[in-house]
């Protein structure tokens, strides 16, 4: 298989392949890939706002008090990177100067931003909160996408059923699209319930979801399963 020995431990011994999601912590695990091996980055890390949804769902890791360990995934994500390749990741406006402070140290430059308008407030304070955002950040000088996506795009809700913060397949296509051609690598160092990586697959594209929740392990794990049995036949 093309791009088949990215993962290594210590004694380069391949411990899997891509089209896998892997259980555990990004850091720890992303430090055993070989360096260059990942052609886009596209992740929905913890807000660190302590994000707690209607039915009293949390997401591990979501507080400042744990802001190092969602972090500092970031120095390892930029190095497993290709050069001239995309990461582009959503944030929490509440913590924007953390993240921002975090992708400028490990060497990131920021082009763009895309907004994702909702048509309900998923939260109301100073303002009704009515968007979701992400940075579209490069690691050398990647060439510009053939097909740019428009910076303002539509909120597709998925009633969060299988993850409080659940994003939709239809959000996260276009950017894989947009950002990687067929057969690349995709990685998504905070998975959730795997929405990246079946954006990826419907796509032609190679993925990696890396999870710490191992209950969302296996629930990306059987998603990409009806994937696979979609793909075979259609």
């Amino acid at each position: 298989m093309k791009n088949s020995s990215i993962y290594l431990d210590n004694t380069d011994r391949v411990l899997t392949t891509p089209n896998q999601i892997i259980c555990g912590d990004s850091k720890n695990i992303l430090s055993k890939f070989k360096s260059e091996t990942i052609d886009l980055v596209i992740t929905d890390p913890p807000y660190l706002c302590n994000y707690i949804d209607r039915t009293g769902r949390s997401v591990a890791n979501d507080t400042n008090s744990n802001s190092k360990s969602v972090l500092d995934v970031f120095d390892e994500v930029y190095r497993v990177m290709k050069p001239n390749s995309y990461c582009i990741s959503f944030y929490g406006w509440n913590a924007i100067h953390q993240f921002a402070k975090k992708w400028h140290e490990v060497g990131f430059k920021s082009v763009g931003h895309i907004v994702w308008v909702k048509e309900y407030a998923s939260s109301i304070g100073f303002t009704k909160h009515m968007s979701e955002s992400a940075f579209v950040l490069i690691k050398g000088n990647p060439a510009k996408p053939q097909q740019p996506i428009s910076n303002v795009q539509e909120w597709h809700y998925t009633g969060n059923k299988s993850h409080p913060t659940e994003k939709s397949v239809s959000i996260i296509a276009p950017l894989v699209k947009a950002f990687s051609k067929a057969g690349n690598i995709v990685l998504d160092p905070f998975s959730g319930s795997g929405t990246t990586a079946v954006a990826a697959a419907l796509n032609d594209r190679d993925y990696i979801g890396i999870e710490l929740e191992e209950k969302y392990c296996h629930l990306a794990q059987n998603r990409l399963k009806g994937v696979a049995r979609y793909k075979s036949v259609a």
